[in-house]
């Protein structure tokens, strides 16, 4: 039981510190090729700031712990949302300028009802995975097409502003691409080990791991880079990782983990964790898109609003545990 404490511990630390690293390499690896700022800040950090994500539950689906896998996917979105930009939003209101985000925010919504409806007949097939991947491909093309076009957007400008205060040779760059994937997936191997065996030994559901120990350790680089973007005053930069990360997770993790291995889905996911993060994304379309006179708006109020939302959702799942 020690042990497994300090896998999660250490595989958390290591999850973080890696995906951090991942992310510099990948982004300064990306502008010597010439890739544009606001495509880099799309892609490559949508990308990266998702990695742990990515590998955890593809790890987890592989090892047949697809409950881990699917919390760790809506667990991260829920976390995002009303922990990470309710904390940022706390210490200074956000304001979205980006055209590009505010196109994000209804895309979101309508891809988490894509997510309900997937999981209304309590499964997740290998062609709901293979549909998921498939609007992700779609997304990723919108995605590139956009970074092309809107050259000027906000959000591209403050990128480069970050790509320029963090100039990295090639060699370094390519070398910390390559060591903070494979430590990435070294670190994953760790936590799920270490979640499976406390899970099994508290006999707790791997779903309940997956919502709220995993979910917060891999949502601490979005939480960490929004936070230090925010006091900055790079507003874009802190939604946009919120908003890319909760695309990817939806699209690309529950998709790669349900073509690894169809999942059994519970009905309390759709009735409980499906619904909050709904509801959440809901909220977040209302106050961040804004109107045409004025841009999108998370004021204090509302930041903390988000975090009762949070303490909330985490206190019943953790009731249910003692319950059972």
């Amino acid at each position: 039981m020690t042990l497994a404490f300090i896998a999660i511990v250490f595989g958390l630390a290591l999850l973080v510190w890696s995906a951090d690293r991942f992310v510099e390499g990948s982004a300064s690896a990306a502008r010597y090729f010439g890739m544009p700022p606001l495509l880099i800040g799309m892609v490559i950090i949508g990308f990266g700031t998702s990695a742990p994500e990515m590998v955890v539950s593809a790890l987890a689906a592989s090892q047949g712990n697809p409950g881990i896998a699917l919390g760790n996917a809506y667990g991260s979105n829920i976390t995002n949302i009303a922990l990470v930009l309710g904390l940022t939003a706390l210490i200074k209101p956000i304001t979205v300028h980006s055209q590009v985000l505010r196109k994000e925010l209804p895309l979101l919504a309508l891809i988490t009802a894509l997510a309900a409806w997937q999981v209304r007949d309590g499964s997740i097939t290998r062609v709901d995975a293979w549909v998921l991947l498939g609007v992700f491909a779609a997304f990723m093309g919108w995605t590139i097409w956009h970074g092309m076009r809107d050259k000027v957007d906000s959000l591209g400008q403050e990128i480069e502003q970050e790509l320029e205060a963090k100039t990295m040779p090639l060699r370094p760059a390519i070398l910390w691409l390559i060591l903070g994937l494979t430590l990435l997936i070294i670190s994953s191997r760790i936590l799920v080990w270490g979640a499976v065996e406390i899970a099994h030994a508290f006999g707790v559901s791997d779903l309940i791991i997956g919502l709220t120990v995993i979910a917060i350790g891999t949502s601490l680089p979005e939480l960490a880079s929004s936070i230090v973007a925010t006091r900055k005053g790079e507003h874009d930069i802190a939604l946009g990782n919120i908003l890319g990360s909760n695309l990817f997770n939806t699209l690309a993790v529950v998709g790669i983990a349900g073509a690894i291995s169809p999942m059994t889905v519970g009905p309390d996911v759709l009735t409980r964790d499906i619904l909050v993060m709904a509801a959440l994304t809901l909220s977040l379309f209302i106050v961040g898109i804004g109107h045409s006179d004025r841009p999108g708006r998370i004021n204090r109020f509302e930041a903390a609003g988000l975090l009762a939302c949070y303490i909330g959702y985490t206190t019943y799942l953790i009731m249910t545990v003692f319950m059972q």
